[in-house]
């Protein structure tokens, strides 16, 4: 019975709404369209400045109410509607998703349509290319997505954001694509039992009437929507440290604070450290690590990383230990650097997974390093045998649920470890530097990233980049090798077996054993699916190794044959 009044009003809604745009069709010169060849539109024509979101929370029930303001500036001339993202409510989500109230400009109410989580917002005037414009949308609801409301383990109940990868728009109007970045601020109403966190500086607090707290929290860097993050919780809260005059915070259940910030302050300023030294400065105003209950791993948001509940163990292990190195790597790639699409989220995970295992090396050591990407190979291998034809950069993503997969994480990671073999360690990071430097709170595209590395190395990486972004498989090495004790020389066959006939070019090392702590590397390139190479030995080596340093992604078998 308590549904049905509301599915009236549901029914009511749409065909008003259904009215207005019949309206609208009929009475401008323009119309909508909802079919669209891309499920995930950019929005280029108008470019989003800053959101505010002025959210109220409370304990008796889960409905949020929002008054955004959103500041913008038009990227061409004549556009007359906008259109954000926003999921509405609906029949097929049981009323969740949200009611837009109002929709004002300079206070002036303007025509709008929310249908099919789309708001399309019609402008009195048409644009001029650079004006800026604000609005002002009111709206309230229940999220069905994106912001979890509801109890932690501990039974208390909380408030935690999950936008990843679209999930923005069950709770936020925006743009919710990677390729619009823009600065944010959550003013916060809650329940003052509760401590609110969320992106970049914390600049009012204020006790209200009624036992209400408002918190309003600033991000003063371009982010995309992904990286909005909310938290709200009785939370432990630690100022653990300083990072170049930055806040280090730890926010906990308050159930979980010994251990909480015994977990959370290692290697967290190690890591920070590292990453500015070697890539570039740090782009944020703080760095909060944060417990949560809406997921399950870790969430990179900028400045706020959540961590899931499980996280919290006391006892530093390995396991979190490299999820907080991998998020902080994320404050970099993903987060300062965006991917422009979501075809090329290997520019995100791909670079934080490489680069937590390049800290493991600094701070942990070589063979821990060794064993990090050993791992990361198994994984590539297996899910190879499933997926022979993956690929790690998509071709037009349609569906969020197909974003990510181990690919785009290991497999992006050995690619950038191949290309540091190739380019040489100092070269790759001078490269990394000059990347990061110019797309630094910006967004970037795989091309991008190879025009850099081409410019800085003065090396053609076309073909290492088609064969292994933009094409499916991996390396197989079938070889033989003999000592020609005549000719002083290593005879060695190699021959490319991998699937499809496809030919990989690569240089790679060939170890010379001669024992007694004697030792040669050579470099070879494969161009062919079958060639002999010849290598000049001064004696009979006690083995032949192929890629002893591990640089390329490959599986191979190679054995000792009888000299003719």
């Amino acid at each position: 019975m308590k549904n049905k009044p509301v599915h009236i009003i549901l029914i009511l809604n749409k065909i008003i709404s259904l009215f207005l745009l019949l309206f609208l069709v009929i009475s401008t010169p323009y119309s909508i369209c909802y079919a669209n060849s891309d499920p995930y539109p950019k929005n280029q024509k108008i470019d989003v400045l800053n959101y505010v979101f002025n959210i109220t929370l409370s304990d008796e029930k889960d409905e949020i109410f929002c008054e955004e303001i959103i500041d913008l500036r038009f990227v061409e001339n004549g556009i007359k509607k906008i259109r954000l993202d926003l999921v509405n409510a609906s029949n097929e989500s049981n009323g969740k998703g949200m009611k837009v109230i109002d929709l004002l400009s300079n206070n002036k109410k303007l025509k709008f349509i929310h249908e099919n989580n789309n708001l399309y917002i019609f402008l009195n005037t048409a644009s001029k290319k650079n004006d800026r414009v604000q609005f002002k949308i009111i709206y309230r609801g229940i999220p069905e997505e994106g912001l979890y409301i509801g109890d932690n383990k501990y039974g208390d109940r909380t408030f935690f954001s999950d936008n990843w990868p679209n999930r923005a728009r069950h709770w936020l109007a925006l743009i919710d694509h990677p390729s619009d970045k823009a600065k944010c601020e959550f003013v916060v109403t809650a329940p003052d039992h509760y401590q609110v966190i969320s992106n970049g500086l914390k600049i009012e607090e204020t006790h209200l009437d009624g036992n209400k707290l408002l918190t309003h929290w600033k991000q003063s860097v371009p982010i995309a929507p992904w990286l909005y993050v909310l938290g709200v919780a009785e939370f432990a809260i630690q100022y653990f440290d300083e990072f170049k005059g930055k806040s280090l915070q730890t926010w906990v259940f308050k159930q979980d604070r010994d251990a909480g910030f015994y977990d959370y302050s290692n290697p967290t300023k190690n890591a920070l450290e590292f990453y500015e030294n070697n890539i570039g400065p740090f782009s944020y105003e703080k760095l909060a690590n944060v417990q949560s209950n809406s997921v399950s791993g870790g969430m990179e948001a900028a400045s706020a990383i959540l961590y899931s509940d499980k996280s919290v163990v006391g006892d530093r292990n390995e396991r979190w230990r490299n999820v907080i190195i991998h998020e902080i790597a994320h404050q970099w790639f993903g987060n300062s650097v965006t991917e422009f699409s979501w075809d090329d989220i290997w520019l995100s995970e791909g670079f934080a997974t490489y680069f937590t295992l390049l800290f493991i090396e600094h701070e942990y050591g070589r063979d821990e390093f060794i064993k990090g990407l050993k791992s990361s190979k198994k994984t590539v291998d297996n899910f190879h045998k499933k997926y022979p034809d993956y690929t790690v950069i998509h071709n037009n993503l349609k569906d969020m649920k197909d974003v990510t997969s181990v690919q785009t994480y290991q497999k992006g990671s050995w690619i950038l470890h191949m290309l540091r073999g190739l380019l040489g360690t100092k070269i790759f990071w001078k490269g990394i530097r000059a990347y990061y430097l110019k797309y630094k709170d910006l967004n970037a595209s795989t091309k991008d990233f190879k025009t850099i590395m081409e410019e800085i190395s003065g090396k053609d990486l076309t073909k290492f980049f088609d064969q292994w972004l933009y094409k499916p498989g991996n390396l197989v090495l079938d070889g033989v090798w003999k000592y020609e004790k005549n000719l002083q020389e290593i005879t060695l066959e190699l021959k490319q077996v991998q699937k499809g006939n496809v030919i990989i070019e690569m240089p790679i090392e060939i170890g010379i054993d001669y024992g007694e702590n004697e030792y040669k590397i050579e470099k070879i390139n494969l161009k062919q699916l079958n060639r002999l190479y010849k290598i000049k030995a001064y004696k009979e080596p006690l083995n032949v190794i192929i890629d002893p340093n591990m640089w390329v992604l490959k599986n191979h078998t190679l054995k000792k044959i009888k000299s003719s």
